[in-house]
């Protein structure tokens, strides 16, 4: 877990939505309380800023760290794939999206870049070539920056026989892997780490396993899965333990945290 993946996860349960920026010394606190040294939540704030998530505040000898309309919308993203999408879905209408695309060797690395794009969109691969994910998903942004709109090609479709659409699944998607890392989240989490200080700490260690979870995962139809898929149970212990800290964790917060309106 890396500090700005922390750091997203505070943003987006404490000043999200607020017009507020946050004093760097309060980050350094809060952060600290999860083995964050103080030089890597400095050096986190600085390439934020960098990138373009972050705007720098000063007033009077203090620093204070503040939203772009960019980290706006990663982090109204992330809280969409938790709240909305969740992590089981339920409402496939039987169709599959399919890019395919073909790039000559010279181009390796737009080509490299493709399939990480497709990967975090949720898709997989079924063969050389061609990646699918489940429902309709659109990659007009993906393939419009990588500039690749003349070397792919995208289409809805349905399977047919002999081809299973639980074959695609497991053909296109390492399904144990994805099994295995819900097994993970919840051996960690039924019962909550006491090794961490205080339910603040809790709270933002346990968003920023799950939304790493939920962005790995490509969210494949249930009725393809398991009637175990973990992702079940996993996603119930997640909501039951957010909405605890939800109660437990914010007067902490509000108590480390410093802001000035912006």
């Amino acid at each position: 877990m890396t500090p700005q993946s922390l750091m997203l996860n505070f943003l987006g349960l404490y000043v999200l939505g607020r017009d507020i920026a946050v004093y760097s010394g309060s980050l350094i606190d809060v952060f600290g309380r999860v083995d964050v040294s103080e030089e890597a939540v400095r050096s986190t704030l600085t390439r934020m800023t960098s990138r373009g998530l972050l705007t720098k505040h000063r007033n009077g000898r203090k620093v204070y760290f503040g939203l772009t309309p960019r980290a706006t919308g990663v982090l109204e993203d992330g809280g969409r794939r938790i709240w909305q999408r969740g992590a089981v879905n339920r409402e496939w209408d039987g169709t599959w999206t399919l890019v395919g695309f073909s790039l000559p060797e010279g181009r390796r690395g737009a080509r490299h870049d493709l399939r990480s794009r497709l990967q975090w969109a949720g898709f997989g691969p079924v063969q050389n070539g061609l990646w699918i994910a489940p429902g309709a998903r659109d990659v007009t942004e993906v393939v419009a920056e990588l500039g690749l709109a003349e070397n792919v090609t995208v289409f809805t479709a349905q399977h047919a026989k002999p081809t299973e659409a639980a074959d695609l699944a497991t053909r296109a998607f390492d399904t144990a892997a994805i099994a295995a890392r819900y097994q993970d989240f919840l051996t960690r989490w039924r019962e909550p780490d006491d090794t961490l200080p205080d339910d603040l700490a809790r709270q933002l260690v346990l968003h920023a396993d799950w939304l790493d979870l939920v962005r790995q995962d490509p969210h494949l139809p249930a009725e393809l899965l398991a009637r175990d898929w973990p992702a079940i149970e996993a996603e119930q212990v997640f909501q039951a333990l957010a909405t605890r800290y939800v109660e437990t964790a914010t007067p902490l917060a509000s108590a480390a945290i410093e802001s000035v309106a912006v």
